[in-house]
């Protein structure tokens, strides 16, 4: 474990590593643990009992956090004609066709996400190498591929809190669901959302214990565990 500063060192004593806390008391600790200057992000990491290597086993979707993310979002859209009008009064912060997709190839990324209209696909494909590598390609999965009659609808969501969640190669989900300086019963309802559609999007090929471990804590303070059975709990209360 790489040496850490004396007010991380502070901040953990606030835990116990070996208890499991519900909850309403982990976010609260994720709080109180907060050791920096800035309005830190809140993550959720999930532990699965999944195999990243098997298809049938992947997760990945879609969640529009009720209190969102305590963030702007730039949201830029890849569209033509009519769907130019359609997302910017939607309030797209960025729309445009061929300028703006060779202006990303060449390097611009300065947004949170893209969205586009399935006619445009064919030709941002080349963006790939660009927009993959930051998990900012368009994706029909992930909902930022819609039909115009969709557009206005995706854009709103996304500038609102809507998050990615997908399973990683170590079989790990991470999520922010909020800032630190967010109401503890809001960074709760959020976690209580995330956590749902997770459930909601079990695999076909998981087998045996689907969720191992949940962790929240913020973007540079310590990690806080979760009881699994209380948080499940609050999700079907939800």
């Amino acid at each position: 474990m790489p040496n850490r500063g004396k007010k991380y060192q502070e901040a953990i004593k606030l835990l116990d590593p070996q208890q499991q806390y519900e909850p309403g008391q982990a976010v609260a600790l994720a709080q109180q643990a907060s050791h920096v200057k800035f309005d830190e992000t809140v993550e959720l990491h999930l532990r699965m009992g999944l195999d990243p290597r098997h298809a049938d086993q992947q997760v990945r979707g879609v969640v529009l956090l009720p209190n969102g993310l305590g963030k702007p979002v730039r949201v830029l859209v890849f569209a033509q004609g009519e769907a130019v009008r359609v997302a910017g009064e939607a309030g797209a912060d960025i729309v445009g066709g061929d300028e703006l997709i060779k202006q990303v190839e060449e390097g611009w990324t300065e947004f949170d996400v893209a969205i586009a209209t399935p006619e445009m696909m064919s030709r941002i494909g080349r963006l790939g190498r660009v927009l993959g590598r930051k998990g900012l390609m368009p994706n029909p999965r992930s909902g930022t591929v819609v039909p115009m009659a969709d557009l206005g609808r995706a854009v709103r969501e996304a500038r609102l809190g809507r998050v990615e969640f997908r399973l990683d190669r170590t079989g790990i989900i991470h999520v922010p669901i909020g800032k630190v300086s967010f109401e503890g019963d809001k960074l709760l309802e959020n976690l209580a959302t995330l956590v749902d559609a997770v459930v909601k999007a079990k695999p076909t090929g998981s087998k045996g214990q689907y969720i191992r471990s949940i962790t929240v804590a913020t973007t540079m303070g310590p990690g806080v565990h979760l009881d699994l059975a209380p948080t499940l709990a609050l999700v079907s209360a939800g």
